[in-house]
């Protein structure tokens, strides 16, 4: 089975901007999995979001596939929103309340069985993520782009 990567809104941001302060770890990210023949996902969440400041034609699309929101996305979506509202009080997040989106770009990651990670430098999904690690284990993995591509990876970088 081919490996995918679902990729959040917050590494389009920082891939498109060459004067983002991650934009060279999400460069290196992309051209890596490009590389390692990862498939590219982007899903329509992100695409919304996206839009809200950016232009649909400034992405990538011929490196990437949508991933349309479904039925089966939605009801799992449903089933990790339940989870996180349960532990809301232990969050502490900055700048925003509990995003629905992160549970249904999560719902997509986990209901895609190609999809081995997902790809953000977001550090308050990163929260999101382990309470419902702790509760269901997700079938995927963050990746953080804070850390380099080559360290994450452990590839000296000449």
């Amino acid at each position: 089975m081919t490996h995918s990567v679902l990729l959040d809104t917050s590494f389009f941001i920082r891939l498109l901007n060459e004067n983002d302060k991650l934009h060279q770890n999400a460069l290196g990210y992309f051209k890596y999995c490009l590389d390692k023949d990862f498939i590219l996902k982007c899903s329509t969440i992100s695409i919304a979001e996206y839009c809200v400041r950016g232009k649909f034609d400034e992405l990538p699309w011929r490196n990437l596939q949508v991933l349309p929101f479904n039925t089966d996305h939605g009801i799992r979506a449903g089933e990790f929103a339940n989870i996180v509202f349960k532990e809301k009080g232990t969050l502490e997040l900055t700048n925003r309340n509990i995003i629905p989106n992160d549970s249904k770009l999560f719902a997509q990651a986990d209901t895609d069985k190609s999809v081995k990670y997902f790809m953000t430098s977001d550090q308050e999904c990163k929260k999101i993520y382990k309470i419902l690690d702790a509760a269901l284990s997700p079938s995927f993995k963050i990746i953080d782009i804070n850390m380099p591509y080559n360290e994450r990876f452990g590839i000296l970088d000449f």
